[in-house]
């Protein structure tokens, strides 16, 4: 951002420079035509344990690339907190995630235009746009004879987003996923094509073994060349700017920045783009007058405008870790125990970009039903060669895997706040974890299908004890109350600025993205999701970004 003056003006103002934000800066700046300031609080992405894969154990909990929010205490938790992680820096989200490459279910966007009223929403609208960016490897020159009719209409190449398969495999998840199969969950080498029902391992946003940010893919190096492109790395957005029009309507003109030269403010003579993501998009609208008029009144910030679904209807993805012991099997538990077993890790990575260092958080997926009545698989695992009693903590002395389950379409909603009119508090976080009765049901069921899972014969050459929650629990009460015990978010915030149709009173954008009663403001992050997808939310929000550059663009010409 140049220094020569308190106040700079561009074409769009993209506040957040994470998953959503840098896709943005790229479409928006590509023909020349706009000129596009791109903000970020955090900065660039230059520390090394971002770009090796294993390096998610180094910025999570790391306030140079973590934003290092917590949740409030969580009655469904039994009382405990959560660290919830946030990426802080270049890439975001992107570049301390677990960089698996997940879409969904077909059944998830037609919902969305169910509810918005908007088939633009519809799985094969949105189909298109996922490809647009879409690097995959089995589309590459040495492969694509080998793939079928069908994965070549479902999947792209060329574009920024490579997708690549894992540079590892474990005898434990193979058996894992073996057992699964006995116990009735089909095989699957895609869980991309719109019914991700299946086991198999995990596909990653990598690149010969380095973790492919969306820094890397739409900023690099492209886009930093563009001279009607700006990037401001260690610029804190404080609050929007707003004014009113001739006929009263709240106008977004640009926002107030932080940056070690001191305040500045930036105008946005087109768009202000808001891609913080689900925590720090409603903490910024509320800071700047947007959100429940009672909430910001009882905080001390002037009600600019009245729109009580700002930081409403937050949901995530709560795993549940189950943890098994195990005999006559190398798990990551005892071979990262020795010095010997650490230097050989790290001399493969070195010469080949695989192993251990090469991991994705978890290797092997599985997508099932948590019930014969469930109309679909509502359950997703995460199964890792290792186990530990909490994030961040030694690995167990004994061999294990661990199996985490998570309720893909939990009904529980919680909510984010903020807790002063003060930019440097961080909001209050309260996911309301496990407290609907469905929810606390189906983790319970969840638990039991883990059992049956792990209780097949292709497990028990391992000889399997579980080690969390233990057999003695057997009840759903006893389950679903174990369940918060032992449970954690597996990072996928959404819904905080949910898009809906016109008469939905806590729709805080229109099916456009476009924030309602409020002209040249638009969110695109995974916030505005209505309901959560069923799986890792990253490339949703990729695609999202797609279509909206493309609206954003057409207005410009409009």
């Amino acid at each position: 951002m140049p220094s020569s003056s308190t106040s700079d003006s561009f074409d769009y103002v993209i506040i957040g420079a994470g998953t959503a934000g840098c896709l943005l800066a790229n479409r928006l700046s590509r023909d020349g035509r706009h000129r596009v300031l791109l903000l970020e609080a955090g900065r660039r992405d230059d520390y090394h344990w971002i770009h090796i894969p294993v390096g998610y154990l180094y910025c999570i909990g790391n306030p140079r690339t973590d934003w290092l929010y917590h949740t409030e205490a969580e009655p469904g938790l039994n009382g405990r907190q959560l660290r919830y992680p946030r990426g802080k820096g270049l890439g975001g989200c992107s570049s301390i995630n677990g960089m698996i490459y997940m879409r969904g279910q077909r059944r998830d966007y037609d919902g969305w235009a169910a509810l918005c009223r908007d088939d633009s929403w519809r799985w094969d609208a949105c189909l298109p746009y996922f490809k647009q960016h879409e690097n995959h490897w089995r589309l590459d020159p040495l492969h694509a004879d080998q793939a079928s009719d069908a994965f070549k209409a479902a999947h792209g190449h060329g574009g920024e987003w490579r997708v690549e398969r894992q540079r590892l495999r474990w005898d434990v998840l193979d058996a894992f996923a073996l057992a699964a199969q006995q116990a009735g969950v089909p095989a699957s080498d895609d869980f991309n094509r719109g019914d991700n029902e299946g086991v198999g391992y995990f596909e990653v946003n990598q690149r010969a073994g380095w973790r492919w940010n969306t820094a890397k893919a739409f900023l690099r190096p492209v886009c930093l060349t563009r001279p009607n492109f700006v990037l401001c790395t260690g610029a804190h957005v404080t609050r929007l700017s707003t004014e009113r029009d001739a006929d009263g309507v709240l106008r977004a003109t640009g926002c107030e920045v932080v940056t070690r030269e001191g305040r500045r403010t930036v105008t946005a003579t087109r768009e202000v783009i808001l891609a913080a993501g689900a925590i720090g998009t409603p903490q910024l609208l509320q800071l700047s007058g947007i959100g429940p008029a009672d909430w910001l009144h009882r905080h001390g910030i002037a009600v600019q405008h009245d729109l009580p679904g700002v930081g409403e209807n937050l949901q995530d993805h709560l795993q549940i870790r189950a943890v098994y012991a195990v005999q006559g099997v190398k798990t990551l538990n005892t071979l990262a125990r020795s010095w010997w077993g650490k230097a050989m890790i790290g001399l493969e990575y070195a010469w080949r970009r695989s192993g251990p260092m090469s991991m994705a958080p978890s290797q092997l997926g599985a997508f099932t039903r948590s019930s014969p009545e469930q109309p679909w698989p509502n359950l997703e695992y995460h199964v890792q060669p290792l186990s530990l009693d909490a994030f961040g903590e030694p690995l167990h002395r004994f061999n294990a895997f661990t199996a985490s389950v998570c309720n893909l379409n939990p009904s529980s909603r919680g909510h984010v706040r903020v807790h002063s009119p003060r930019f440097e508090d961080a909001p209050q976080i309260r996911p309301c974890y496990l407290s609907t009765e469905a929810d606390r049901q189906v983790a319970a069921d969840s638990l039991r299908m883990t059992r049956r899972i792990v209780s097949q014969p292709a497990l028990q050459r391992f000889r399997p004890e579980e080690v969390k929650p233990g057999v003695q629990y057997q009840s759903d009460e006893e389950l679903a109350t174990l369940a918060g015990d032992i449970a954690t978010t597996i990072f996928h915030p959404v819904g905080t600025c949910r898009m809906g149709r016109p008469d939905d009173p806590m729709a805080v954008v229109d099916p456009r993205l476009r924030v309602r009663g409020v002209r040249g403001l638009r969110v695109v992050d995974a916030s505005v999701m209505p309901t959560i997808t069923s799986g890792n939310t990253n490339s949703p929000t990729l695609m999202m970004a797609e279509r909206a550059a493309e609206w954003i663009l057409a207005a410009s010409t409009g």
